[in-house]
């Protein structure tokens, strides 16, 4: 790790006298030399703050850390999830990418799940319901409900509701207007034991009047028995995917429903297709090994706290909450694998909002304020409407903005002077069909794993969210009058909810 920081330091020193622009003005090849395409997505990291000796140097890195065989072991179905003694095999759900025996059986065992689930789908098709209530939270909700926003089309065959937050006006709000003669429901958890799961799921179920319309999807189906729901309705999920990467198995079920069961599969096909460009392209022309790198530059090189992600396209608005997730919850780790403290910044904060809604309401601090932030711009190159002058602005504004935070503008107006030196990096779909908005989720579940690699921690657990629920399960008792808090904060502030005073 201290290497790491040493070979990091040694470049960012030496360019910290160079502003983007005059990087960017002193190699005419740049545009092009810094740019890789894999299928319909193509990246372009020409508007980062490095040069080339500083990339050949965080290339030695990855050549060092092994990222290459960090891939393989991944994709084979090696134990990277050391806490718990597990794989990490969300590609097996996408395709026989790899052709270790292991992944060979966990992708068989995913292409029979998704059999059954093709068969539920054409039942339910064949049936009355019309909505489909899906309840789950975290990574059972963020995925399926990212997907379906971002593909639905206005003719499909079912209605999709997405049911997460335990407070129970969101219920109330999901269940306004739906019939209940017409809806089915979907419960969604690994563990079949999430609190507001469950709490959800209950009350779906007395709306609904009994389960006989509910499905679920789990990996422990004897719970979702005891819940009410038939074994013939109910989905398996397995130890080796881990929640904020299983989109991709039966939780995509809510997909399936919303999108049809081909456009699943299609979704399944990109991502396989970038499983393979990871597993198979060369360090310098891999599209994950490369954006990774830039984050770490952008971490520990230049200090960066936070990282934007703003997509150009309202179909991916909520991109942005479920790499959050996906980025937070992997890398926001203070302990190595070795269990030694980490010597580094690991996740930045990730935040961030569609174009062009967000260029009237924070792009302010991203071109004037004291922080810098790094940022990733998306869009898409063919719209799905007719409306040509729209889409023209859209993209117009897109490069405006990756330019105006590039290069600044001067003024003898303090107030009017942008300093520019803010580095971006700009993606690019064809079109946002399931396939690429399939490679695009792949692409950045592989970054965030090799940066987890750089750093020496575990992507796969998640033990931070643990304390506070065990605290939650202890202190709802006492929310109900049943005994008193341990903590005498929380004692006082129980008191003010129960009474108000």
């Amino acid at each position: 790790m201290g290497g790491l920081r040493e070979a990091l330091d040694a470049h960012v020193r030496r360019l910290a006298g160079t502003p983007l622009s005059a990087l960017i003005a002193a190699d005419p090849e740049r545009a092009q030399a810094f740019a890789l395409r894999c299928g319909p997505l193509y990246v372009n990291f020409a508007r980062q703050r490095y040069d080339r000796a500083a990339l050949d140097a965080l290339f030695a890195i990855a050549e060092r850390a092994d990222l290459a065989g960090a891939l393989r072991r991944l994709l084979e179905g090696d134990i990277v999830n050391p806490t718990e003694a597990r794989p990490a095999l969300h590609s097996a759900l996408r395709g026989a990418v790899a052709q270790s025996a292991f992944a060979l059986a966990a992708r068989a065992q995913a292409v029979s799940v998704q059999l059954r689930m093709r068969e539920l789908v054409q039942a339910l098709a064949a049936s009355p319901v019309t909505d489909i209530v899906s309840i789950g939270i975290g990574g059972s909700d963020l995925g399926p409900r990212l997907v379906v926003d971002a593909l639905a089309q206005p003719q499909a065959r079912f209605r999709v509701h997405f049911l997460s937050n335990v407070d129970g006006h969101a219920a109330q709000r999901v269940l306004a207007g739906l019939d209940p003669a017409r809806t089915a429901a979907v419960m969604i958890s690994k563990t079949f034991t999430t609190q507001e799961t469950l709490l959800n799921g209950g009350i779906v179920r007395d709306w609904l009047g009994d389960a006989e319309r509910m499905y679920a999807v789990t990996a422990y189906p004897q719970r979702a028995e005891a819940f009410g729901i038939a074994p013939e309705r109910v989905l398996p999920m397995w130890d080796w995917v881990g929640g904020r990467y299983s989109l991709w198995s039966a939780v995509g079920f809510p997909i399936a429903l919303a999108l049809g069961m081909e456009r699943f599969e299609a979704l399944l096909e990109g991502a396989a297709a970038l499983d393979a460009h990871a597993l198979q392209a060369p360090l310098r022309e891999n599209l994950p090994v490369w954006h990774a790198l830039t984050a770490v530059w952008n971490r520990n090189g230049l200090q960066a706290a936070t990282q934007a992600v703003l997509p150009y396209d309202e179909r991916l608005r909520l991109l942005p909450a479920y790499l959050q997730q996906l980025v937070m919850e992997s890398l926001g780790k203070s302990v190595r694998i070795d269990g030694a403290s980490v010597a580094v910044n690991t996740a930045p904060v990730w935040w961030g909002g569609a174009g062009t809604d967000t260029q009237h309401s924070f792009f302010q601090a991203l071109h004037q304020g004291t922080q810098v932030v790094p940022a990733d711009f998306i869009g898409v190159r063919q719209a799905a409407h007719g409306f040509e002058a729209n889409h023209a602005a859209l993209l117009a504004n897109l490069l405006a903005q990756t330019e105006a935070l590039a290069n600044g503008q001067d003024s003898e107006d303090p107030h009017r002077r942008y300093p520019g030196n803010r580095p971006s990096t700009l993606l690019l779909l064809d079109a946002l069909t399931p396939q690429a908005l399939g490679m695009l989720i792949a692409f950045y579940e592989h970054s965030v794993y090799l940066q987890a690699v750089l750093w020496q921690i575990n992507a796969f657990d998640q033990f931070g969210v643990e304390l506070g629920k065990q605290l939650a399960s202890r202190l709802l008792p006492a929310l109900q009058g049943q005994g008193q808090a341990d903590d005498p904060v929380t004692q006082a502030l129980l008191e003010v909810l129960r009474t108000g005073e």
